[in-house]
């Protein structure tokens, strides 16, 4: 059915989950005085998200017949010629997108009303992943620059109101600040991007954009000699590294680990970090002229890919190691499209979107199951008792780190071959970190597979100090869930979680395996994204990608043989020894290597630095800003000197108000005398 889609279908997408929203966010809570209980709140927005993705679902089956829409949905107001409108742009990209999305805030969703049931935030939090979903999905499906901002923003500001979801702890508070705070700094760069786009383009449509790309390549930015098209793309890039968490805007993403479980999922495997690699795919043909805004694409990625990978290995909280798994993800996507491989990039996101949510989401079954205590160290031999979480943890830590014929080794192998065939400047330095992030992902994801799965039993029993400092991050001290205690009292054993927790985990590792098998052929060597993703004739990664393509089981049978499938066997093996055979091998290291051990343990001094840097600066200009600008120069000067000045010259009038008549008559014939003698035309001698 090749044409166009319908747009008041189209619509339906992004609006039944906002209508789901609003029931469970107003009814549901104590805003109108929870006119409806827990059942009918998460009805809704189930209902809403199930809605949204069938109907994306079908979508993305039109689109694969040649269905296309682009268009203006709601014109908001036209500025001196400058349309600022709400408008759809549905393509391949998009329907993708719009599949991924919602379908892992589907399972997100359904896993809530086991993980949540305990917690009296119930309905508001429901209206809250709602929400999200839809800021989402009008960010994939915005075919302008200025919607594409509202869901930029909109995205961030959830994001915020759900890692600080347990508001009464402070670590909470202190997480989501960090978090809207870090994306304040990208989101700067965004907009100046954004702002440049208009100036030289005059238009904030796509399209329009898109068709001036000539005219702005030859464009030199005002008293430089960078091109404009540089500028205007690192700008945008900045945008991405905030919400994408690329170095060294990356800080914030761990600590938001502060929220539920279900939120890490949605937010941290297939949403909000996902929007910066969405968004330069999308604005492809303008990365695509500018060199050197993909070399630094490619460097920033390939540092986050490395270096994050590194911080995964020394952490003991469960939710944290996933957390820095998702960090280097984000970078190997981002060294994609530096690669000007953003058909990879696109196609990691989505393979990496189900399997992160299953190991979100495994990560949380788990720390159910063990009673909130998120420390692996007091994990071990969970395998008998929680064998659903077992065998969909292992499926998707073996998709995470590259396995041949799972998902994720059809996108990581593309990413690292794409690498290996470009010739834009750092891609030397980018080969080597995606070659090392294979090993060091392999053994930091199966250090915690068993340690939590294998191995002897360390729960129900009474904590040494070593382990009591363990980060209870999952802490509901405020009524949250009904656990007083945190961990398995001695002699208490794990149990699986219920079926509304587990049938997401099913769900999500059906995709995790095969996706990447069915997909590889259309999203990278198919017609899937002709037309949609640009690659200049300058850049022969894709080429070199498509000549050695011969199809995808033989690309699984070949990966047997490659670098990648050895170094992510040896990281698993390495992991293996070190945590099953001989735990004397890690301690061996941490005495040999303090240094080393205390730079990776304080995440390279990074959030030292920005303390030290940005938040004592931040203060003492505004220390300065106080004493200096508004004591001494607004107050003391301004306000109270002028108070002064008057105060002395009425102190000097004051001795001329006597009260006697006499005094005020003479200084009136006095004064009269005066504008006489001024004012009089005295006759000129000179002449």
């Amino acid at each position: 059915m090749a044409g166009q889609l319908n747009p008041n279908i189209l619509l339906a997408v992004p609006l039944a989950p906002l209508a789901g929203s609003a029931i469970a966010g107003l009814l549901g809570t104590k805003f109108f005085g929870n006119k409806i209980g827990r059942g009918a709140s998460h009805s809704a927005t189930i209902l809403g998200v199930l809605i949204a993705f069938i109907i994306s679902f079908q979508t993305l089956l039109a689109v694969m017949d040649g269905a296309t829409y682009e268009g203006t949905v709601y014109t908001w107001m036209t500025v001196m010629g400058l349309k600022l409108e709400v408008g759809f742009l549905v393509d391949s990209l998009t329907a993708m997108m719009m599949c991924v999305v919602t379908f892992v805030s589907l399972m997100v969703h359904i896993y809530t009303i086991g993980y949540m049931r305990d917690d009296e935030g119930y309905n508001r939090f429901f209206s809250y992943i709602s929400l999200f979903t839809f800021s989402m999905l009008m960010l994939v499906m915005s075919n302008n620059f200025l919607q594409l901002f509202f869901g930029w923003e909109a995205v961030g500001l959830v994001s915020y109101l759900l890692i600080g979801f347990w508001y009464k702890r402070p670590s909470a508070i202190y997480a989501n600040m960090k978090a809207f705070l870090v994306n304040r700094v990208g989101d700067f760069g965004f907009i100046l991007g954004i702002g440049l786009l208009l100036a030289y383009a005059g238009s904030l449509n796509y399209g329009e954009v898109f068709a001036k790309r000539g005219d702005l390549a030859a464009v030199v930015f005002p008293g430089t000699d960078w091109m404009m098209l540089t500028v205007a793309c690192i700008c945008l890039f900045i945008g991405a590294m905030g919400k994408s968490a690329q170095f060294p805007l990356h800080v914030w993403l761990p600590d938001s680990m502060e929220g539920p479980t279900p939120i890490s999922a949605l937010i941290h495997a297939a949403t909000m970090v996902t929007a910066g690699i969405f968004m330069v795919a999308r604005m492809s043909p303008l990365f695509e002229l500018s060199d050197t805004a993909l070399s630094f694409i490619l460097v920033i990625g390939s540092i986050t890919a490395l270096f994050m990978g590194f911080l995964g290995i020394i952490q003991n909280d469960i939710k944290r190691v996933v957390a820095y798994s998702t960090l280097s993800q984000l970078g190997y996507m981002t060294v994609a499209l530096g690669a000007s491989a953003y058909s990879v990039a696109v196609f990691h996101l989505m393979t990496h979107a189900f399997f992160k949510a299953l190991l979100f989401l495994g990560a949380g079954a788990v720390i159910i199951g063990m009673h909130h205590d998120q420390d692996i160290r007091n994990m071990g031999g969970l395998r008998k008792y929680m064998p659903i979480t077992w065998i969909t943890s292992l499926l998707g830590s073996l998709a995470l780190i590259g396995t041949p014929f799972f998902s994720g080794f059809y996108s990581k192998d593309s990413i690292i071959e794409a690498v290996h065939d470009t010739h834009i400047w750092g891609a030397g330095f980018a080969n080597f970190a995606v070659l090392a992030g294979v090993f060091v992902t392999a053994f930091y994801s199966f250090r915690m597979y068993f340690l939590v799965f294998h191995g002897e039993e360390r729960f129900g029993k009474a904590h040494d100090a070593h382990h009591a400092h363990h980060d209870a991050h999952e802490d509901h001290d405020d009524g949250g869930h009904d656990d007083h205690h945190h961990g398995l009292a001695p002699g208490e054993k794990p149990h699986e979680a219920p079926l509304v927790v587990t049938l997401p985990l099913i769900l999500l590792a059906i995709p995790s395996v095969v996706i990447g098998y069915l997909a590889i052929g259309p999203m990278l060597h198919g017609d899937f994204f002709r037309n949609v993703i640009f690659v200049g004739e300058n850049h022969g990664a894709m080429k070199a990608l498509n000549e050695a393509f011969h199809g995808a089981a033989a690309m699984g049978l070949h990966g047997f043989m490659t670098a990648p499938f050895w170094l992510a066997l040896a990281g698993v093996v390495a992991a293996y020894y070190c945590y099953m055979v001989n735990p004397r091998v890690p301690a061996w290291f941490y005495s040999k290597f303090r240094a080393v051990y205390a730079l990776l343990d304080n995440k390279y001094y990074m959030d030292k630095i920005n303390d030290a840097v940005f938040a004592k600066g931040a203060r003492v200009l505004g220390g300065g800003l106080s004493t200096v600008g508004d004591r001494t120069l607004i107050d003391g000067l301004v306000v109270n000197g002028s108070a002064r000045v008057v105060g002395w010259f009425s102190a000097v009038i004051r001795h001329l108000q006597t009260g006697y008549l006499y005094h005020y008559a003479f200084v009136m014939i006095i004064g009269v005398l005066f504008f006489l003698f001024y004012f009089m035309p005295f006759p000129s001698f000179g002449k």
